[in-house]
Parts: structure tokens; sequence; C-alpha cells
């Protein structure tokens, strides 16, 4: 039998145990379990939020901006969204992007604005982004090819193709599935020179991602990008937004400045 599912950062040390079994049976249990509970909540997050009002962040801590995946929405966030914001230092927003997007740079061309009105609401220079899937690449593609690196503090992504995915090629017809694929005209903009680029990038990736193909493509793999991936096993694509020890470790990135954020005790942080 195998070891018991691991956070790992392979370059910093990183050893966060999460309690399943690690087998790709259990990891399809626990995706199931998570994907009946987030279609409960679907019809909740299709409306986009309100904006808070102005105020300003309590102990200087960016603002956080939760971006979902593609035919998702907010509603995918609602654990994550409790557990970041649970000490009431940081404003937690979501962005609801369209359901019928067709082009990713469109999308983050929107995504510039939303930070832009966030920036201004809160009084904050930065903000940081945590993006689910697709999402994770709409807030990469900001950061990277739009200069939103003068913004972004931190970026998470969770789950994201950033070197694109290969699986289901049926659909293909879809516009933005297309953008996606390992060799598309996204892709070779992300493989491109960013020189300078000012945000720390964190990519949380699992063996057990059924939808990134090959799974090592959820890693940010660029050497101009200040980039520290972070496996997870025994997680599927739906559970890395909802796992109380992912949770957990997207905050301490969040929290703290550098590698050590995403470990305590030594190098190794239990879970409940």
């Amino acid at each position: 039998m195998r070891s018991p599912g691991r956070l790992r950062g392979p370059s910093m040390g990183v050893s966060i145990p999460v309690p399943v079994s690690g087998a790709a049976l259990r990891a399809g249990v626990l995706e199931a379990v998570v994907l009946g509970g987030h279609l409960l909540l679907y019809p909740t997050g299709i409306r986009s939020e309100k904006p808070a009002g102005a105020r300003g962040n309590d102990n200087g801590r960016p603002p956080a901006l939760l971006l979902h995946g593609f035919s998702d929405n907010r509603s995918v966030f609602v654990l994550l969204r409790r557990t970041l914001a649970a000490d009431g230092l940081r404003r937690v927003e979501t962005y609801n992007y369209s359901p019928f997007t067709l082009d990713l740079r469109v999308t983050a061309r929107h995504l510039a604005r939303r930070v832009e009105a966030l920036c201004e609401r809160t009084g904050q220079e930065r903000v940081d982004l945590v993006g689910h899937s697709l999402g994770g690449l709409v807030g990469r593609y900001y950061v990277q090819r739009l200069g939103g690196d003068a913004r972004v503090r931190t970026l998470v992504t969770l789950g994201t193709p950033h070197s694109g995915t290969r699986v289901a090629p049926f659909m293909d017809a879809h516009p933005l599935v297309r953008q996606i694929r390992p060799g598309s005209a996204v892709m070779a903009e992300l493989r491109a020179p960013a020189p300078g680029c000012r945000t720390r990038c964190v990519a949380f990736w699992s063996e057990f991602d059924e939808l990134m193909d090959p799974t090592e493509t959820a890693r940010i793999e660029h050497p101009d990008l200040h980039a520290e991936n972070v496996q997870v096993t025994g997680i599927g694509h739906l559970a890395l937004a909802a796992h109380p020890a992912v949770m957990a470790a997207v905050r301490r990135a969040l929290d703290g400045p550098g590698p050590a954020a995403l470990t305590s005790l030594g190098g190794t942080a239990s879970v409940a």
C-alpha cells in the first residue's frame, strides 16, 4: 500500500501529510463527494457577488481575488474563501467571468479592470490571486502578458494547465479549449520570455488530477518566473479547491513571504 498522501515542494522540502490513503480509488471517491457537494452549491454562485464598499485592509494584507475554472462559478470557493478570511485580516472576493467566454485573453483583460477596481476600493497597491483550473491560467496571462505583475503580489494556482492539457480531445470544437492545448498560440505566449516579472507564483498540482494530461502540466516551468511547485497526492481536480490541507497551505502561501510559509514544525505539519 502506498504511504499517506502529502503535499510536496521539491525545491524547498515541503511535506504536509494529507489524510487520504493515496490510492487512485480513494482519490476518485473523494472527488465524487466533492462534486456532489459542488453541484448542490452551484446555483448559489451563478450571480456575481456585489463588491464590498471601500474599506482599508487591516494589517496591510493585500486583498485576495478568487478565479474559478472553465464552466464553473464562484461557488467552488465556498470553503476556501472562508479559510482565507477566517481571521478577518484579509478581504476576500470572487470574480465570476462569463460562462460563454471564448477567449482567455479577453477574460484576462476583464480581470485587469476588476483588479484595478479592487485596488481603488481597498486603497491597496497590490492584490493576491488564487485561480482554480482555467482561472489560474487567466491570472497568469494577466500577470505575465498584460503587466499584471505590477498589481499582483502572489498568484496561487490549483490544478491549472500551465503547459496545456490534452484531456477530452472531443471538446476541441470549443475555442477556449483549443487555447489550453499544448501547441496553442496562448501557450506559446506564456512560454515567451517574461524578464523582471515581480509576481511570486505558487502552483499546486496532483498526480490524480484527471483533467491534467500530463499531470505535470499543472507545474509552472518558466525561467523568468519566481515559481514554487507544490505536489499534492491523493486528491483530484475539484478537491484541490476544497481539501482542508490544501486550503491551509494556500493560506500560508498568502500569509508568508516565501517558501518557508508552506511548512512548519521543521518541515512537516500534521492536518487533523
